[in-house]
């Protein structure tokens, strides 16, 4: 997620930026081609790019405890393989929500009372047109927590994805069930960050389900 946010946010604001320019055309052709692939497509493309070099490891893992910088280097390449389709989704959002948001009455008048280009693009439009992506990345961060059964096969990690594929292999149920309870309360975990980040950026967001259980609260002691 880390390489698909870095990648994907500042390519997705430099395409709306430059709309119907030779670079936006470039950023749509590049994530056209991210959104064709699928992460296990990357993975010869990957491992021939980086073949040879100290910074990455072919296969294997070794433990975060014995060896961080060889748990680093496993890592690597899985990370670039599942970032790389993860950021074409995220660049499209980033260009949609962005072009809707420079759209906006407030840009027009940021604009004419002269404000640079940068400072209406980065400070007025960026954090609200960030919040449906912020969706997009929560969605895409539960997936991964449920693991990526074939990059983990590829890469021989020991993941979440190849311990369910193992597991269930050998009808070990107990393990499925507690894979499965993991995954949900990890999707609920990432929900309510996602909730928590819409109200950072954008002040006017208020959350009223106090008001409501107050609201039922005075209802039922009414009818009683």
């Amino acid at each position: 997620m880390v390489f698909a946010v870095l990648i994907s946010i500042p390519m997705g604001t430099y395409s709306a930026r430059h709309r119907n320019q030779p670079g936006d055309y470039g950023v749509m052709v590049l994530s056209q081609i991210g959104l064709a692939i699928p992460a296990s497509g990357w993975n010869p493309l990957d491992s021939s790019l980086c073949r040879g070099s100290p910074l990455v490891s072919s296969g294997g893992f070794q433990s975060w405890t014995t060896a961080p910088l060889g748990a680093l280097k496993s890592l690597l390449l899985p990370a670039l393989s599942l970032g790389f389709v993860r950021a074409a989704v995220l660049t499209r959002m980033t260009r949609s929500s962005m072009l809707e948001t420079l759209k906006e009455d407030y840009i027009r008048t940021a604009r004419s009372k002269g404000v640079p280009e940068r400072t209406v693009v980065y400070k007025h439009a960026f954090r609200n047109a960030v919040i449906p992506v912020l969706t997009i990345i929560g969605l895409q961060a539960g997936d991964l927590l449920a693991g990526a059964v074939i990059i983990e096969n590829v890469f021989y990690l020991p993941g979440v994805g190849r311990l369910v594929f193992e597991a269930i292999g050998q009808r070990d149920l107990p393990v499925i069930q507690g894979v499965v309870f993991f995954i949900a309360t990890m999707i609920v975990v990432m929900n309510f960050v996602i909730d928590v980040a819409y109200r950072a950026l954008d002040p006017r967001i208020r959350y009223e389900i106090t008001k409501e259980f107050s609201k039922r609260d005075e209802t039922s002691s009414t009818l009683s």
